[in-house]
């Protein structure tokens, strides 16, 4: 088979418009053992369609939101006394378990994600060349093959394929049996999982808050956002959104178990969470910038030239569509993301992401980098001088430690915050090293 070529090129402006189409509707997964790697249970499709009514993340969503602003104006009032609960074995029993679980639910939706993509993503080495790789990550319905994806057109209003050995359904949707899309091998079903995983992962502000402590405003951005993101890359079928699911799932497999860890009082050393740390920065980083190039890339398939009335490719591929001629085949280049849906929820994750990755990157500069410096020019300080000026040393490492922890609670989740690692014990560590510090500077000179 011919090697068909990739371009970049600026989006059509016709899809930046809010709110995007509502069409197409969403396609729900396969049922269970319709193959060897069909659903491991049925969804029934009414729970899949109801989750996904837009109402349904904007309200939780927005009561969550009030009820975190209103209950850290309770424990400031308090004095940021623990609830009574959180001093029971059954709370912290309840946090366990609560890690526990959520440790073993992201790595299951991982594996699961990874043997979807291992199954349906053609290598950019095979014979389909760029092209290939780019049809398997941009078209997620339909069958296996370069140019047999089935894709939804705004312009005819109708799912459409160039070829005409791609059936659709009776109602003209694509068949929800077939295999070797990234849609129905896995994504379907593990991505509407992990959107309902999101509601549940506010009880990371639960428990902060039951603890008496305060949950950020970059917290409560974090989950809010977190679910109006995963309902528009699964209601609208947004090809990027299966970077949150796999990534994001595994990110959440190491720290959950981060967490079950620290919970049974076991000390962490200090460079796996900084590692953990570093891992989110560059899942936000790398995760952002893929996701954002879906928009600019255009990539060639064949067109048959007895296609059946089902394949329309002047209308399917947009105003920026251009044809060639491949080894005597006619091709026709299309946009990776052609509806205004699909755009709407990579970009909605795009914005997300770019606030998270500033905020942990300046955690990180001042958790580890700056705080570092810090002691470092307090040791030699503390080595060149005598009691006097140790003296002041052990003052500049404790004020260095006081301020890390402020700039962490200031700037990033508190104690124990679902996407911040190392911050749930970074403001308490972060005042015992300067005091540390001091301790030992203050014993080496007495």
């Amino acid at each position: 088979m011919a090697s068909y070529p990739v371009r970049l090129g600026l989006p059509s402006l016709s899809l930046f418009k809010f709110p995007p189409a509502s069409d197409p509707p969403f396609l729900p997964p396969p049922p269970a053992g319709t193959n060897a790697f069909s659903p491991p249970f049925d969804i029934p499709e009414s729970w899949y369609h109801a989750v996904l009514d837009p109402k349904v993340p904007i309200t939780i969503a927005a009561v969550y939101a009030v009820s975190a602003k209103l209950l850290n104006i309770y424990n400031r009032k308090n004095n940021k006394r623990p609830w009574a609960i959180s001093k029971t074995r059954a709370f912290n029993a309840f946090v366990i378990a609560h890690n526990i679980f959520l440790a073993v639910y992201s790595a299951w939706t991982f594996w699961g994600m990874f043997g979807a993509l291992n199954r349906t993503v053609v290598s950019p080495f095979a014979p389909t060349g760029l092209a290939g790789f780019a049809d398997s990550m941009c078209r997620l319905s339909g069958p296996a093959g370069l140019g047999n994806a089935a894709s939804f057109s705004e312009q005819s209003g109708k799912w459409e394929t160039h070829s005409p050995h791609t059936a659709l359904s009776a109602s003209g949707q694509p068949v929800n049996t077939d295999t070797g899309r990234l849609w129905n091998e896995g994504l379907a079903f593990y991505g509407w999982i992990f959107y309902l995983s999101k509601f549940y992962e506010v009880l990371d502000t639960v428990i902060i808050l039951a603890k008496g402590k305060q949950s950020s405003t970059l917290q409560t951005y974090h989950h809010a956002g977190a679910m109006m993101c995963m309902w528009a890359g699964i209601r609208y079928m947004a090809p990027p959104i299966w970077i949150f699911c796999f990534v994001n799932s595994f990110i959440h497999a190491l720290m959950y178990t981060y967490y079950t860890i620290t919970a049974f009082q076991i000390r962490v050393p200090k460079f796996i969470k900084q590692t953990l740390t570093t891992m989110q920065i560059t899942q936000f980083l790398v995760g952002g910038s893929y996701a954002m190039l879906h928009s600019f890339v255009y990539y060639a398939l064949p067109v048959t030239s007895n296609a059946t009335k089902k394949s329309t490719p002047s209308s399917a591929v947009g105003s920026q569509s251009s044809t060639r001629v491949v080894d005597g085949v006619e091709s026709v280049y299309v946009p990776c993301i052609p509806t205004s849906g699909q755009n709407f929820a990579t970009w909605l994750n795009v914005f997300y992401l770019a606030p998270l990755t500033y905020l942990f990157m300046s955690f990180f500069i001042a958790s580890y980098i700056k705080r570092s410096n810090a002691q470092e020019k307090s040791g030699g300080k503390q080595d060149r001088r005598l009691s006097t000026t140790a003296q002041t040393v052990a003052q500049t490492a404790e004020k260095a430690g006081w301020d890390a922890a402020k700039g962490v609670q200031r700037e990033i989740y508190r104690a124990g915050s679902e996407e911040a690692v190392v911050f749930e014990d970074a403001n308490p560590s972060a005042k015992a090293t300067g005091k540390a510090n001091a301790r030992v500077l203050r014993s080496r000179h007495a």
